[in-house]
């Protein structure tokens, strides 16, 4: 079944310092739970609608009851969700998502973490003859860089894309959970090693999108496994460099932060402004971020936005970027499926998947059509050492692999190509001038051997090919030769060949 992802508004109360300078105006005029008007002295007064808009006196639990209640009774029950926080810096994002303290605060400012923890470990309470386990994975991206913060050692993982699991970051740590207190404490740890900074508008900025991952696995005893997987992502907000007093590292910070962010909103408008909801390319590739929310966007996961904003006039500017962001992404199509293998079906597949020596033959096999037989040798003993033969999925994988690699090369190269043809063409037709005017100038020194003007008329006919070798001197492939070759000083002795055939 496909829906729209679920979309709301959040509007936090007004900071001491927009009560300072604005007094108690605001930027909204409430209609409803769900409408609201905007005005803004530039674009003027505009109406919003979402699914649910929390207003400044809105509880951090009805916050979760409506957007997250709802995502994490599915992936209990199998169907992935991702919950992201969104808005411009000092918004109110992190607030949203943690509440004061992950550890320390009372039941009612609890930020949407706890409160997911708990209906997890609620929800599987209730089920009947099924065994489940719960881990959880904590990383940041930092200047582009996936950091894992339950081992700061890993401070750049990759991401793969398998067959067998989709996207994933195989080299993240990833605990087991076995209650409540536990959870609290490991996602305290996590976030204590998050980057944080301080600008003019927030004392305790994130400079890093966060993004926690709950991996939900069941298996009950009519022989079916099950595993769900929620991921919650803290987004750093966006920043205007005059507001925020950014500089040095903070500034270099802002300025990939911002990118990665309009990374994200370029992906949502591609997914949305196509025939159907989809567009001919999304550009998932061009950010971290949005590489590891692929799934999500558009994918087979239950989603939800949360758009934190300011309603001082004094952001209102920032404030309607956030909510036409919002807007937009509400158009955006997902299709939520059940994650599940059988039992009864495992000794069919297993026999189905290819032997050691099987895979080790049919890799060679490949192998060898690009490389020669020593290096393909050295491949073989690799992937038996590391024991990926043993892999079922080890064939698929690699073919995954090797598919994107090659899609990611033969773009740049088929540019390349073109570059190089044009080139070529312009190349033959510059020559084809040379050739004639050449020829002229041949047929004109034949003519007049017999001049003894004090300037040569071959020194006259070279002046006259300048134009012509400077032009062709700047093609690119000739750029090349003269670099690796010397080619045009070569070419300029044409003028002693005029000079001295006059003479």
């Amino acid at each position: 079944m496909t829906a729209n992802i679920t979309v709301c508004a959040r509007f936090r109360p007004l900071s001491s310092k927009e009560r300072r300078d604005h007094g108690d105006s605001v930027c909204i005029e409430r209609i409803d739970d769900e409408t609201f008007n905007l005005k803004d002295e530039k674009e003027g007064e505009m109406k919003f609608s979402f699914d649910k808009v929390f207003y400044d006196d809105s509880k951090q639990d009805d916050v979760y009851s409506f957007l997250a209640r709802p995502i994490v009774r599915d992936v209990v029950n199998a169907i992935n969700g991702t919950i992201i926080t969104y808005g411009q810096t000092g918004a109110g994002k992190t607030y949203s998502m943690e509440g004061p303290s992950i550890l320390e605060c009372d039941d009612a400012k609890k930020g949407l973490l706890a409160r997911v923890v708990a209906g997890i470990f609620r929800e599987i309470s209730s089920a009947d003859s099924i065994k489940y386990t719960i881990k959880l994975s904590m990383v940041e991206i930092y200047m582009e860089k996936v950091r894992d913060l339950l081992d700061l050692s890993k401070d750049n993982i990759q991401i793969k894309k398998t067959k067998s699991q989709g996207l994933s970051l195989p080299e993240v740590t990833e605990i087991s959970l076995s209650d409540i207190a536990e959870a609290l404490q490991s996602l305290s740890s996590g976030i204590c090693n998050r980057a944080v900074g301080e600008t003019q508008m927030n004392v305790g900025s994130s400079r890093s999108h966060c993004i926690y991952i709950f991996s939900v696995h069941q298996e009950s005893t009519i022989q079916k496994r099950t595993f769900g997987k929620l991921i919650l992502v803290d987004l750093a907000g966006s920043e205007k460099v005059e507001k925020t007093g950014a500089e040095g590292r903070v500034l270099e910070e802002a300025k990939t932060i911002n990118k990665s962010l309009s990374a994200l909103g370029n992906v949502v408008h591609a997914l949305t402004c196509g025939p159907n909801g989809k567009g001919n390319h999304i550009p998932y590739r061009n950010s971290k971020l949005t590489r590891i929310l692929q799934d999500s966007l558009g994918g087979n996961s239950q989603m939800a936005l949360l758009c934190c904003c300011s309603p001082s006039p004094s952001n209102a500017s920032e404030t309607l970027s956030t909510l036409r962001f919002g807007a937009r992404a509400k158009h955006i199509k997902a299709s939520p499926r059940v994650h599940s293998t059988k039992d009864k079906h495992a000794k069919t597949l297993r026999t189905s998947f290819p032997s050691k020596d099987e895979s080790c033959d049919k890799v060679a096999d490949k192998s060898r059509e690009s490389m020669d037989a020593e290096d393909v040798k050295l491949l073989q003993d690799l992937f038996t050492s590391e024991g990926r033969v043993h892999d079922p999925n080890f064939l698929t994988d690699l073919e995954l692999d090797c598919g994107e690699a090659a899609a990611a090369t033969n773009i740049p190269l088929q540019r390349a190509e073109e570059e190089l043809a044009s080139a070529v063409e312009l190349l033959k037709e510059q020559n084809k001038v040379l050739e004639a005017m050449l020829a002229i100038a041949t047929r004109m020194l034949s003519s007049q051997r017999e001049a003894n003007d004090d300037l040569s008329f071959g020194h006259l006919v070279f002046e006259s090919l300048k134009p012509s070798i400077a032009c062709v001197a700047c093609l690119p492939l000739v750029k090349l030769l003269t670099d690796s070759y010397a080619f045009l000083p070569c070419c300029c002795c044409c003028c002693c060949f005029t000079k001295g055939s006059g003479e």
